[in-house]
């Protein structure tokens, strides 16, 4: 076609062209609705005015919805290279530029295959394709918005403002990186810098093995800069940082381009020196994490290694990349996606969800969810190898690179947008990430569907003065059985004793450390502690009218279908600093706790007053109204260490946490940047009334109770919008003065209508879709799945490391029959489930049919719980 036709033909789509501008985000390399990509067979189609993607199923969807008919289609080809006359591969110009963020195919030979690209207009309905580039025959505008959409980034850098992290790139120099065959080969342990002995801050330089020590910093810490002196002697431009290796990657550092960087082949480099990436764990502290506390052997127990484990293939069995250090995500989503409901629910509406999507339907949950199960359940991701018979014959015609696992950039984007530590690179608690994901499904209802009224359960509280004997029952909603562990319980306690002696020696001699001995804790004795009373502190007797001391024990109100137990290993030092308990519970296939049903008031019991505690204002410098005679509020021991976290003084992190209202770290972050000048901002927090410095508050197991008075200033607040007083008090109280989850539990909790309607019962019938609102007509609270108390383990989420801060997450999930372990994208029959070392457990209530217990049934709360949508430990 003519040039002058071919500008004709595109002048009636040319005002739905668009230029990319900054802020614009380009989804060149991964369809909306599946895991398309340009390598898929069907290639990727980009709307030239919205800038998303759609794989070839999709694609029609979005035109009949939107009218839009100019697509740009994109497609990598992966071809043979041609062969010289010597037999040698010549090198091939491909049209690299296209797909700068895609990533290669790792299984693919580079020596006898290259990548080639290819674009394409594409105007529907009737598929008319112009090749590109195309300067001479096309409109200047379109040449323009063509070769703007192919140089644009990925959508996933720099995507969130609150994220205080940068996606870091891979170094130019990380796939043509020549390393030096030396001989070098690094050992597990004793590292200390080549030109001056330090053992603190070294590096490696991945060209000839050297390992260096880093520069100098401000406080004294730090080294002597050898490595940045090799690198401008020898001009060897990568470095890994020793202590932070593990299965994940670790810290790389590129000279030349003076920043860290990713080395997708850091694997390879790190083995040519001897070093097996699955063999390592990192610390915080830089230093050899063997020298301090051995953990080989759990990393190798948990992930199952040296085993020949058979890889499982189809539906169910799909793998997921690791995003960088997002196998927290990997691991709670295998197993959520286990579930019937969840299945059911998104991946069963599948056409529906897709078809009314909004306008952009990667900034949609429900949409995002659907894409993620299909995804894992579909098969379409894992297939299994080419047969060898036919590989020979595939590969004289053109190489299909064959679908291994999916990358869920997009839903971990989506789910952690605003978030100030899901959002960032770093590694993450799976409990406070499974509690998230609960949030947002809560929020987003698919239709008349809640699937995680599966892990919802009802927790009764008791409380007791134990000078007036009078009690006090509360209710509030919970998903998680936090166990603690009963460490006192051990059954080889002289072998710890031993073993403790023998590591210190080791320690002090800096000698390999003795073979770990792992404490053994009877499950009966965590279950014990769990039902075991707990001292109440600073209670307020509403009996006395004065503080008594109190108990508080809890017991199941319901229980859920799900029962999800979590492993109470991380804890705090006495010096702020977290620590993992390494034991080895046996946990039980057949779990009953029937005997924790709650009983309720008993005959004889005495009900305390409902009286709140008398109100006195002090003057407060900051601020913060608070009541003489209410208890010490808690102070968010995760809020404050992800601060921690960040470099700020720890003084002032339990500040800022406590004078937001424990409201969460992105909160209290922005207290402490509006307060970092003040002269006080690193001293101990003092609480007036109190008469002197506040202990750190540790966090229990339920909600603050009512004998707490919520700040008077988020009253108001409340008041202002039209709420009356007393709903206002109530909703602060059940959602541990949390502003936002207080909102929410009002719209849940609608009063009955007198003469009028009041602006919560507007905002509540404006909100009636909330998946928490019972479909009972005058019934109250959240509606829970009752029945028997006795569960079948299914499933376990696993974590190596030394905190949360840091490891790495594996699911095993039990299928058909046998179980099978989920390491991001390796999916393999298990052949030796390491059920005492898990952290997070997933039971499922046994059928009827299976064991002669109580038929489950919807139960409503006869009293309003004290708890809003989230848990307490919902940041």
């Amino acid at each position: 076609m003519a040039a002058a036709d071919l500008g004709e033909m595109l002048v009636p789509y040319m005002p739905t062209i668009r230029v990319p501008k900054a802020g614009d985000r380009v989804y060149k390399a991964e369809c909306a609705f599946s895991y398309d990509s340009p390598d898929s067979e069907g290639g990727l189609y980009v709307c030239m005015n919205t800038f998303l993607g759609f794989g070839r199923e999709h694609v029609e969807r979005h035109y009949r919805k939107t009218g839009q008919c100019a697509y740009m289609h994109l497609k990598r080809h992966v071809i043979e290279k041609v062969t010289g006359a010597a037999g040698g591969a010549l090198p091939k110009r491909s049209n690299g530029k296209l797909f700068l963020d895609l990533e290669t195919n790792g299984d693919l030979n580079n020596d006898d295959y290259e990548y080639e690209d290819e674009a394409k207009l594409v105007i529907f309905p009737d598929h008319y394709e112009i090749s590109l580039p195309n300067i001479e025959e096309l409109p200047a505008l379109v040449t323009i918005a063509c070769d703007a959409l192919l140089s644009s980034k990925s959508p996933y850098r720099k995507q969130d403002p609150d994220s205080w992290e940068e996606e870091l790139q891979a170094s130019k120099h990380a796939k043509s990186l020549v390393q030096l065959d030396n001989g070098v080969r690094i050992p597990p342990s004793g590292w200390k810098c080549s030109k001056c002995d330090l053992r603190e801050n070294l590096w490696l330089n991945l060209t000839d093995g050297s390992v260096l020590c880093g520069k100098w910093f401000f406080d004294g810490s730090g080294g002597n800069g050898h490595a940045l002196e090799h690198y401008k002697e020898m001009g060897y431009p990568l470095a890994v940082k020793l202590g932070t290796i593990t299965p994940d990657g670790a810290d790389v550092y590129s000279f030349e381009e003076e920043e860290a960087v990713l080395d997708p082949h850091v694997a390879k480099h790190l083995a040519h020196f001897g070093i097996d990436m699955l063999q390592m764990q990192g610390t915080e502290n830089g230093l050899r994490d063997n020298d301090i506390k051995p953990r080989v052997s759990e990393w190798e127990v948990i992930q199952e290694s040296g085993m020949k484990l058979k890889p499982m293939y189809g539906p169910g069995y799909t793998g997921m990349k690791n995003q960088g250090n997002s196998c927290y995500v990997n691991a709670v989503m295998q197993a959520i996606f286990s579930i019937p409901e969840f299945q059911r629910a998104y991946v069963g509406n599948l056409p529906r969800i897709f078809d009314y999507s909004p306008l952009d339907p990667t900034q949609d949950f429900n949409t995002q969810m659907v894409k993620l199960g299909h995804g894992l359940l579909s098969g379409q991701y894992s297939k299994p190898p080419v047969k060898s018979e036919l590989i020979e014959q595939v590969m004289k015609e053109e190489h299909k690179p064959q679908h291994n696992g999916i990358s869920p950039r997009m839903f971990k984007a989506l789910i952690s947008k605003g978030h100030p530590e899901f959002s960032s690179n770093r590694q993450q608690d799976a409990q406070e990430f499974f509690l998230h994901l609960i949030n947002l499904v809560e929020r987003n209802p698919v239709g008349s569907e809640n699937p995680s009224e599966v892990f919802r359960f009802l927790v009764e509280e008791r409380t007791q003065c134990c000078q007036s004997r009078k009690v006090r029952y509360t209710e509030r909603v919970d998903y998680i059985m936090q166990l603690p562990v009963a460490m006192e319980a051990a059954t080889n306690k002289d072998e710890l004793i031993a073993y403790e002696l023998k590591r210190r020696e080791a320690e002090a001699a800096r000698r390999p450390p003795p073979e770990l001995v792992r404490a053994r804790i009877p499950f009966s004795a965590c279950l014990q502690a769990f039902s075991e009373p707990s001292n109440v502190d600073d209670f307020w007797s509403s009996a006395l009218q004065a503080k008594s001391a109190g108990v508080k024990t809890s017991r199941f109100a319901s229980f859920p279908e799900y029962l999800v137990v979590q492993i109470k290993k991380f804890t705090f030092g006495l010096d702020w600093i977290p620590k993992k308990l390494d034991v080895s519970i046996d946990m039980p296939d057949l779990l009953d706790v029937s005997h924790l049903r709650a009983t309720g008031l008993q005959p004889g019991e005495e009900e305390l007053p409902d009286i709140a505690p008398p109100i006195v204002i002090p003057d407060d410098p900051k601020g913060h109204v608070m009541n003489h005679f209410m208890e010490l509020p808690d102070i968010d021991d995760s809020s404050v260490m992800q601060l921690a976290e960040m470099g700020f003084p720890l003084e002032a992190c339990r500040k800022a946490v406590y004078y937001t209202g424990n409201l969460g770290a992105e909160v209290a972050f922005n207290w402490i940047i509006a307060h970092m000048e003040e002269p006080d901002f690193a001293e101990p927090l003092v609480i007036p009334g109190f008469g002197g410095v506040a202990a750190a508050g540790a966090a229990g197991l339920g909600v603050i109770g009512l004998d707490n008075q919520p700040p008077e200033e988020m009253v108001a607040i409340v008041v202002s919008m039209g709420f009356q007083r007393n709903v206002a008090i109530q909703a602060l109280k059940a959602t541990n003065n949390n502003l936002e989850r207080a909102l929410d539990w009002i719209f849940s909790h609608p009063e009955p209508e007198e003469d009028s309607e009041t602006a919560s019962d507007v905002m509540y019938k404006e909100n009636n879709a909330n998946a928490n609102i019972l479909t009972e007509a005058g019934s109250e609270g959240p509606r829970v799945r009752d029945g028997s108390g006795r569960y079948e383990l299914f499933g376990f989420i696993s974590h190596m490391g030394t905190s949360t801060m840091s490891g790495h997450y594996v699911c095993h999930l039990k299928k058909e029959g046998r179980w099978v372990i989920y390491n991001d994208l390796k999916v393999c029959a298990s052949e030796r489930p390491p059920k005492d070392l898990g952290y997070i457990y997933f039971y499922h209530r046994i059928p009827k049919d299976k064991a002669k217990g109580e038929q489950p049934h919807w139960y409503i709360p006869k009293q309003k719980p004290d708890s809003g949508t989230e848990s307490s430990r919902l940041a």
